[in-house]
């Protein structure tokens, strides 16, 4: 209870948006003394071997089983999963949990099998006969089991399912329905899939069956979205804070665009036989990176949405019972991930947003432990992952903000992550658990007036002259690497490979730089152009300033205007700009 007031008087949402009538169903949610609870303890304590709650799971599982209608968002690893899994043991018939991705299914099913939960899925890879047992087991009054787990596809395909859930509403049978990774529902969110905006037809059908909404990641605009997409009339929202104080969050620069020497090297020296996650850009990527981390005596495999189902799960299961050690993965490989003892997740390339990458972060330390949290920076990465989400309402914006994030020196990783929440966040929580807090204020404050005015005019020229550049393009030219033509008229610089990337990474985030794609039949290519800002630049009084790390250097940078010396560590540095707009 305190809890819950406490999140109403500081003005922090622990319900949002609701009236003083979702305030009581709260408060009273949060009571021990319903018909059900004695159960619901017992199951925690003999099945799950758990002896207590976290915050809110209590008030979750009340509420549903009181036959309300609830969305939770919670971080991941933090209990989303019991909130409809114990009801399911205390109530009659069975839950149908609708998950996005096989992985997730299999995770859920593997673990709940191992603690004698009846649990079953019907899913693409479902056999017949599979099939036909779990659909006869929809409407035996004995519940031969007590979750079912569909892809929202099978929901929105299969009518023979909906026929079959439809007799089991009619017979009682069917006691919940929960929409794990919610936020899948709304094209607002960071992992929109189209068959969620098919999922209201369950409400519509089943008014009386109360759905639990799940997510680790949803702004307010997302759930209202997904509220008005599963035709929920007044749902109540439970909102645990976004904060995981067991994760180390670290950026480090890539030597080079192949990364997998550095990952290999801090997995040897600091994860020894310790299991861990490296994220991967593409299907291609994982089969490359698992190959040259086994090269390197680690044992890797990699994990695609291309790959057949046995291998994926074989993959799955033998990571899950530490055969391997790590898993290299692209996003198929996620949500509801639920190995509690994973000690790192390391990306060799940067996620397309902050929601992803607060998900696929959040797959390490389960089980309350200390992990880490390492994403490997590199130029290229951001226009090969810009190219990717061209076609997304927002992927553009997604993808400045997790770039801001990287880049950025002089704030706590915490608080940028809390801004992107709509979250209140005192830096003093951290505990030097990231990479900025532990290091400190290292790092100083450059103008880069001269420098940006430079490359500007590198791409006004090129525009001139009916040309386009890519950003790779960009930095030869300036370095005096391009095309004789240009080094006949342009001023080249005499900074680092790395302090050019960095300039321009912060002139395209602060409006200075803009996209230019162009489609071919084969690929999409990323150019840069003249941004809304760049005009400024004509003003002699118009500065730009940007924030670099000092003194941790394996590289050595001169700074002209200042006439002085310090340091930009490559390897370790969490950036070299900082952007202050808001995510």
């Amino acid at each position: 209870r305190n809890l819950v007031l406490h999140h109403f008087t500081s003005g922090s949402s622990a319900v949002n948006g609701y009236n003083e009538v979702s305030v009581i169903f709260m408060l009273v949610a949060l009571s021990p003394d319903f018909s059900w609870s004695k159960e619901v303890q017992a199951k925690l304590c003999n099945v799950f071997q758990l002896s207590k709650f976290r915050p809110l799971q209590r008030a979750a599982i009340n509420l549903s089983m009181s036959g309300k209608d609830l969305f939770l968002v919670m971080p991941t690893g933090r209990g989303k999963s019991l909130c409809y899994q114990l009801p399911a043991l205390c109530s009659k018939g069975f839950t149908l949990v609708i998950a996005p991705l096989v992985s997730l299914m299999e995770d859920q099913l593997m673990y709940l099998k191992s603690i004698n939960v009846p649990a079953v899925t019907v899913n693409a890879s479902s056999t017949k006969e599979d099939s036909k047992q779990v659909l006869a087991g929809m409407t035996d009054k004995n519940s031969p089991f007590k979750l079912l787990y569909v892809t929202p596809e099978k929901i929105a395909k299969s009518k023979l399912l909906m026929s079959k859930l439809e007799k089991a509403y009619n017979m009682g049978l069917l006691a919940c329905i929960a929409v794990d990774e919610v936020h899948c529902c709304s094209q607002w969110g960071h992992d929109f899939r189209p068959d969620y905006k098919l999922l209201g037809i369950l409400k519509r059908q089943f008014p009386k069956v109360p759905l639990v909404g799940l997510t680790a990641t949803a702004t307010s605009n997302v759930l209202k979205d997904c509220q008005k997409i599963l035709c929920v009339q007044e749902p109540i929202t439970l909102t645990a804070p976004f904060n995981r104080p067991n994760l180390y969050y670290e950026i480090r620069f890539k030597h080079n665009e192949d990364c997998t020497h550095q990952i290999a090297e801090l997995i040897r020296e600091r994860y020894k036989n310790q299991s861990g996650i490296v994220y991967v850009f593409s299907q291609k990527d994982a089969e490359v990176v698992a190959t040259d981390l086994q090269k390197r005596n680690i044992l890797a495999q990699p994990y695609h949405a291309s790959m057949e189902p046995s291998d994926k799960s074989l993959v799955h299961q033998r990571w899950s019972s530490k055969k391997i050690q790590v898993v290299v993965a692209t996003v198929a490989f996620g949500m509801g991930i639920d190995k509690a003892d994973v000690r790192f997740v390391i990306h060799h390339t940067i996620s397309k947003s902050i929601e992803n990458y607060y998900q696929e972060s959040g797959r390490a330390g389960r089980d309350d432990g200390s992990a880490d949290c390492i994403v490997f920076f590199g130029f290229a990465d951001i226009f090969r992952i810009s190219t990717m989400v061209v076609m997304e309402n927002t992927g553009q914006q997604k993808l400045k903000n997790m770039v801001a994030y990287c880049q950025n020196v002089d704030r706590c990783r915490r608080a940028m992550m809390a801004i992107h929440f709509d979250e209140v966040w005192n830096d003093d929580e951290c505990n030097q658990m990231c990479d900025v807090c532990r290091h400190g204020n290292d790092y100083i404050t450059m103008d880069i007036t001269k420098h940006a005015r430079d490359v500007v005019a590198i791409v006004e020229m090129a525009s001139s002259m009916d040309e386009k550049l890519t950003p790779l393009k960009v930095c030869d030219a300036w370095m005096g690497k391009g095309p004789a033509k240009y080094r006949k008229t342009i001023k080249v610089t005499s900074l680092s490979r790395v302090e050019v990337e960095s300039i321009i990474i912060h002139l395209l985030l602060h409006g200075y730089f803009s996209e230019d794609f162009s489609f071919t039949p084969y690929t999409t290519h990323f150019y840069l152009k003249l941004g809304r800002k760049a005009a400024l630049l004509k003003n002699g009084n118009h500065s730009i300033t940007m924030k670099m790390r000092r003194g941790m250097s394996h590289a050595t940078v001169r700074v002209h205007k200042f006439s002085r010396r310090f340091h930009i560590s490559c390897a370790s540095a969490p950036g070299f700009f900082n952007d202050s707009s808001k995510f």
